[in-house]
Parts: C-alpha cells; structure tokens; sequence
C-alpha cells in the first residue's frame, strides 16, 4: 500500500472514530459508492465517513422522484446563494452607477428565483 492510500485508510479510521465519540450510531448499512459502513446522525441522515457524504435511501420508485427533486432544489438553492453573494461583493467595490445598476438588476432577478425555489421546496 503507498504512503497516500495509507494515510488516506488512516484519515477515513480518524473520521470514524470521531463520529463514534461524537455519539452518531453505526449502522449495518453500506455505502452504494464504495462499500463503507454507513453511520446514522444524530440529524437522522445517513452519512459515508470515507465518501464524506450524505446518502439517502431510497425504497421505492415514487420515493426517488421526490429525492431526486429535492436535491435538485437543494442544488439550485446553493448556486443561487452563491451567485448573490458574488454579486454583493462586487456591489461592494463598484463605484460605476450604470454598472451598480446592471448587478442591482440581477440580484433583484436571484432574489425572485431564490424566493420561487423556497417556496417549490415547501411543496
């Protein structure tokens, strides 16, 4: 085993560990991507200590649709946090009226899809 893998098996058994200390429960679970036992948090999600990931299981076919959906909210609701934190930023620095205007515009725009989103998470 090279040095890297090794300390790699090293950090994934730290990571474990901490989250026995920490009071999450081992489950007999196993990860979908790489086999590892899952972990249950105190949240009730499930966790992958190697994968650092949160895992959700699905049962049934009408299930993973309304995962598959949430999770796509979820992700929509990141890049649109994401993307009017960069433009806060930018109005921060920017001393150009017209230029304010045009990032004031989008962010008015973000505000609306964020505010559409929560509201279709809520659903």
């Amino acid at each position: 085993m090279s040095q890297n893998a090794e300390e790699a098996e090293e950090l994934y058994i730290k990571r474990m560990a901490d989250l026995l200390r920490q009071g999450q429960t081992l489950t007999e679970l196993a990860c979908p991507v790489c086999a590892s036992p899952l972990f249950r948090l105190k949240s009730g999600d499930l966790w992958c200590a190697k994968c650092e990931k949160k895992v959700i299981v699905v049962k049934e076919e009408t299930e993973l649709a309304k995962v598959t959906s949430a999770l796509s909210l979820e992700a929509l609701e990141n890049t649109l946090l994401a993307k009017i934190k960069e433009i806060q930023e930018k109005m921060q620095h920017e001393t150009n009226v017209e230029e304010l205007q045009k990032l004031g515009s989008a962010l008015s725009e973000l505000l609306e899809n964020l505010e559409k989103v929560r509201k279709a998470k809520k659903l």
